[in-house]
């Protein structure tokens, strides 16, 4: 057995990634992207990537776990697990955008938060907030 799948909430991270990104809607990119957030509490909130025609009003699949579990009354995360790629293809190493990064940032510590990029057949790359986005603006620099 693959050491990441003896991972028991890893694996339950990438599993819940892998089956929101079925409900991708990316007509015009054919990009489908799912992400699966964890709660400090153990929680997992979903979220795939919404495209609209005019592109600006489009969300990534990052944005709208964190989103999700924001307006139920959760702002304390300890992962994501994200899984991207061409629809019609398996999942791939598919890193955030500089703008989840930024959102993730918000509400995430840099030096615990662990984002989880994985591909359909569990293959991951383990990486804290910290290293994707070192020099993000951060909350205290503007309290």
């Amino acid at each position: 057995m693959n050491e990441f799948l003896a991972a028991g909430y890893k694996k339950d991270l990438v599993l819940a990634a892998l089956e929101a990104r079925k409900n991708a809607y990316a007509p015009y990119s054919k990009f489908a992207v799912g992400a699966a957030l964890q709660t400090q509490s153990g929680r997992i909130y979903t979220g795939c990537n919404i495209e609209s025609a005019s592109y600006s009003p489009t969300i990534c699949a990052e944005r709208t776990a964190v989103f999700k579990a924001v307006s139920e009354g959760y702002k304390s995360f300890r992962s994501i697990a994200i899984i991207g790629g061409k629809m019609g293809e398996g999942g791939s190493i598919c890193p955030p955008c500089g703008v989840c990064l930024q959102v993730l940032l918000e509400f995430c510590d840099p030096d615990t938060f662990e984002v989880l990029l994985s591909q359909e057949d569990f293959h991951t790359r383990s990486y804290l907030l910290s290293e994707l986005i070192p020099e993000g603006f951060r909350p205290e620099r503007i309290l």
